[in-house]
This record gives structure tokens, sequence and C-alpha cells, in this order.
């Protein structure tokens, strides 16, 4: 059966099986199956969108980027060759596809009875982020529970997390009653919150270093196009800083930043096709949560609403909105010159790097778009996960190269800058992966604790994400978002 499942999954693939589950989801809540239908079409039309985008865009970056690596002599035993990899190998494993299958049971469960307000099986796709870590796990130990286990606790922690998160999520995005829960961009929650203190000391939530800042005193030059096509320049001449007085380096230099400038403008028009598919299913949600209260208004607290709940949502929803995607591009040059002058460092960051828009979704959310906080979080949280990837890189080669594709010629060690480079994540494994009962105890009691604060103050830990949020100068969020 599980082999079939698979079969099925790589056939028809994400935007194929993602509408048909959301058109299932939609049926279930009551959403007349006209709507239903077109939730399941934007669902399909904006992930081939964001397919066709990221596709056309990576080959072009990723080159620039492995120039750039080139000129500043990196030379790092572990190469980045993409999330595409990890994604294969868990589907091509035993216990990756276990979970895929048990896993989506699991969600539904842990949703029917209240653990979780996050309906996450509307986001059948990422679940493979779970599946890959199970999958290094069983390369390691061998042992078929464990590996299975540690997969459905990094579910459970996921879904604290997306939880915690939703309300500023749901709030910031502009998509009602919907928050991300993918394992591999939510631990950032975690840095988001932790480190807000400390960045208001130093003053940065006075900074009005935001999209709306920048179109407001720049104009033209502050629009998203044309910082797309300013970063794009930046990069180029980066990639090309020994051979700028070629014309085929300035030929390239530009090809990036229209390139980029198209990206900026493009997956926001994207970005809105694809949240329609949601919009029907979170506009139910709304009627559910004032029947279950009683209200048929709209003045139902949505912050103390303790019967609120959320979907689960694509991470592409997020991608293209302005803040999101100027921090991420700022970052990668940033997070190249890290991977050089961090000490101990192996992790080489290159294909991944595309992705670091997806990997600032929640630090942007909670930070209110604070560009300069992003960018702080993201350095540090960051260059933790490259020491992360770097103990991990063994490993990964091993799982990948056993369950899914050859390495590359002239690679020895690989990872995935995106799956990989995750303290938290990695600390759950580091725990699972030593067999020891008492780490492995200590990571369920810890989540216990965390899942029972959660549920008892839900509303006050909600409040105080938008307190801090609020601190924050300039923009507010959704109803004050660039429109294209």
């Amino acid at each position: 059966m599980l082999e079939t499942v698979n079969q099925i999954f790589q056939i028809f693939g994400a935007s194929v099986v993602v509408p048909i589950m959301i058109f299932i989801v939609a049926l279930c809540l009551k959403v007349k199956p006209k709507t239903a239908m077109m939730s399941a079409f934007y669902a399909g039309v904006g992930l081939t969108g964001f397919g066709w985008v990221i596709q056309a865009f990576t080959p072009t970056i990723t080159k620039i980027i492995k120039q750039m690596v080139s000129n500043t002599g990196i030379k790092l035993p572990i190469v980045d060759i993409g999330w595409q990899a990890g994604s294969l190998a868990s589907f091509g494993s035993m216990v990756g596809l276990s979970f895929f299958v048990f896993g989506l049971i699991a969600e539904l469960l842990l949703f029917a009875f209240g653990v979780t307000k996050i309906f996450m099986a509307s986001n059948l796709w990422n679940n493979f982020g779970f599946m890959i870590w199970g999958t290094v796990c069983y390369y390691v130990t061998h042992n078929f529970w464990l590996s299975l286990g540690l997969s459905f606790f990094m579910l459970l922690y996921a879904l604290l997390l997306a939880e915690v998160q939703a309300d500023r999520w749901s709030d910031y995005y502009g998509v009602k009653n919907a928050s991300v829960a993918s394992l591999h961009n939510i631990e950032q929650v975690v840095p988001a919150i932790i480190l807000d203190p400390l960045w208001n000391l130093l003053g940065f939530n006075k900074v009005k270093m935001t999209p709306e800042y920048f179109k407001n005193k720049l104009g033209v030059f502050g629009e998203p196009t044309t910082l797309g096509a300013l970063l794009g320049l930046l990069i180029g001449i980066l990639g090309n800083i020994n051979a700028l007085n070629t014309m085929k380096a300035w030929g390239q230099i530009l090809t990036v930043a229209v390139q980029l400038s198209a990206i900026m403008t493009i997956f926001p028009l994207i970005t809105n096709v694809f949240s329609q598919a949601f919009t029907p299913l979170a506009d139910e949600i709304d009627k559910n949560t004032h029947k279950k209260t009683g209200n048929s208004d709209e003045s139902v607290n949505k912050v103390t609403n303790k019967k609120r709940w959320f979907l689960g949502v694509d991470d592409g929803v997020g991608y293209g909105e302005p803040a999101t995607i100027i921090s991420g591009v700022i970052l990668i040059p940033i997070m190249v010159l890290i991977a050089f002058i961090l000490p101990g460092n192996k992790t080489l960051p290159i294909v991944d790097l595309i992705s670091l828009p997806f990997m600032v979704e929640s630090i942007v959310a909670i930070t209110r778009g604070n560009i300069l906080k992003v960018i702080a979080n993201g350095i540090v949280w960051f260059s933790l996960g490259l020491y992360a990837s770097s103990w991990l890189g063994t490993f990964y080669t091993g799982a990948v190269s056993h369950y899914g594709v050859a390495l590359p010629a002239g690679i020895v060690l690989i990872t995935s800058f995106n799956l990989m480079s995750r303290p938290l994540n990695a600390l759950v494994f580091a725990a699972f992966v030593s067999q020891n009962p008492f780490f492995i105890g200590l990571a369920i009691i810890i989540y216990l604790v965390l899942l029972f604060v959660l549920r008892r103050y839900r509303p006050q830990i909600w409040q105080y994400l938008n307190n801090m949020a609020a601190k924050n100068a300039g923009y507010s969020g959704s109803n004050e978002k660039i429109t294209y």
C-alpha cells in the first residue's frame, strides 16, 4: 500500500494532490461544491505558478551564488544541493512512506481531539519535512519505531509552534484563520520571540525599515519591483566582482537584476491567486466559530476565542509579501559571507538560499515586517543552523544517497540548508538518535509542559505577541500592505 501511495504522489505531484485534498476538506467544511472546486483550482494554479517561477529563477541565482562563493575562495566540505534531494529520499524510505500515510491519520486525530487547533491535513505536501528526519534517523539507528516516533514527535511540536504564531501570521499575511506549520520553516518562531526584547533594547523596533517606508521615502526606488532590480544588481556584481570589465559579466548582472525584479513583481500576483484557495475555507471556519459561540456577528474577539482554529497552509502564501521577499534576498549574500567567516562551520549554502524568504515568514509576521529585526534574527538563527547542518552532514548524505539520489560528481558530503540548518530540529534529532530514554523523555516532558501552557494561556500568549509586534514602527500588517 505504501508503495502505491508513493507512486500516486510521484505521478501526480503536489499541484494535483494538494488541490484534491483542499477540495475534500472544503466539502467536509460544508463549502458549496462550486466554491470548493474553485478553491482547488486556485491551489493548483498557485502551486504551478510557484513552480514555474522558481524553476526559471533558480538556475540563474544558483550560478551567481556559486560564482560569489568562488570569488570569496570558500572551500567547505558539505555542499547544499537543495531540499529536493531530501524530499526524494523521504519518499524512498519505508519510515518516510509510513509517516506519509499514518501521519495524515495522526494529524486528523490530533485536531479532532483538540490536541492542536491547526488542521494540518490541508497542507499534506509539506509532510516530507517530517519524513526526512525520520529517514535520516533510521539510516543512523536502524530502529524503525524510534525513527517513526521522531517524525511524529516533530509533528507535535511543529503544530504547537504553528498555533503560537497563528494569530500573528494570519493577521500579518491577511489570510483569515490560517497558519504555516511546515517543520522546516516553523522553528523560527523561537528566535523571533526570544530575541525580540534584545532587539528592542538596541532600538531596532524604532527603525522604520519596512517596504512601506521604502516606498514612501524612496519613491520609485522604494517599489518592490525596483528594489528587486537593485538587489539583483548587487548580487550580480558580487558574483562577477573579478570580471566587471567584461561584457559577459554585465550581461549576467543585468539578467539577474531583471529576473529578481520579475520575482518581486510576479510572486505577489501568484500568491494572491494561491491564497484564494483558502479564503472560502477560512470564511467557513469563521461561520462555525460564531455558531459555536452563539454569536452571529463579527464581535467575537479572535484573540480570546478558545474555539478558533486554523488551516495549515503552504508557505508559498507568504513568499511574495514585500517584507518577506526583501528580507530573504538581503540575507542571501549575508549567509554566504557568514559561512565563510564562521569558525568551525563546514556547510556551504548554495541552492537553498533561494528558499530564504520561506524561511523568514514566521519572523516577519511576529516582528510586523521589521526588516532589520528579520535580518538580525536570521543571522543569529541560521548561523546556529550552519553548525547544525555541519554536524548532520555525514548522516544526511548517507540517507539521501541510500534512499534518494546519487551524489553530484565531485561532491563528497551534501546537505539542504532549508531542511537541515535547523538548531531546534537538530536538538530533537540528537535526543532521539542517542536512543537514551532520559533525553527522549526530557524532550517529551518539555513539549507537554509547553502544550499545557498554550492550552491554558493561549489568549494571553497571543495578546503578548500582538503587543510585541505593535512596538515596531511602521508596517502594521495586512491592512497596509503594498498592493499591486
